[in-house]
């Protein structure tokens, strides 16, 4: 927490400010999704992760999954290696451009999440060619921008019920696993 309010100081992480909100937004958002099932054996890879939601905060519920912090931004990237050291956190790497770009084999995560990036097509396209066929995508979304990706993922893509966030009256997790090919 102190790294975060330190760093929110000298540039935008979040526009949450208040320590209990961000306890119960940032860290509650993130680690409720652990409460939808187990990860996938595998990395996980938070795509857009920003200030290292929900990635940092799954890795600290569970310290045993390796985690890969996609963010394009470099400044948060350099926060994501200061907060990561400081945690004194290990198997986590940050990778500093935009999703396309990383280097990520197909079928080597086990699962992919997302809070803050628009989830469209290209996406979609992406996540089920670099997910392990078992694995699982969690996204934070809104009721309508759910209902909208259940709608657009084909037969790509087999969704769960969207999980309504405890305290939140429009926020959900979608969580999704790729069809067998």
């Amino acid at each position: 927490m102190e790294v975060l309010a330190l760093w929110g100081q000298k540039m935008s992480l979040t526009t949450i400010r208040d320590p209990e909100e961000v306890v119960r937004v940032q860290f509650g958002e993130s680690i409720f999704a652990l409460s939808l099932g187990s990860l996938p054996e595998g990395r996980l890879a938070d795509v857009g992760t920003g200030a290292g939601f929900p990635g940092l905060a799954m890795k600290l519920a569970l310290p045993e999954i390796s985690v890969a912090l996609i963010e394009p931004n470099n400044k948060k990237c350099a926060f994501l290696h200061e907060a990561v050291r400081t945690l004194g956190l290990t198997d986590v790497s940050v990778m500093p451009f935009p999703f396309r770009s990383a280097k990520i084999n197909k079928g080597a995560l086990g699962s992919i999440a997302t809070r803050a990036l628009a989830v469209d097509k290209p996406f979609l396209k992406w996540s089920h060619a670099i997910l392990h066929p078992s694995g699982r995508i969690f996204l934070w979304l809104g009721e309508q921008a759910s209902r909208e990706v259940k709608s657009s993922g084909g037969a790509e893509w087999n969704w769960d019920t969207p999980a309504l966030i405890p305290g939140s009256k429009q926020r959900y997790i979608l969580r999704g696993a790729p069809t067998k090919a």
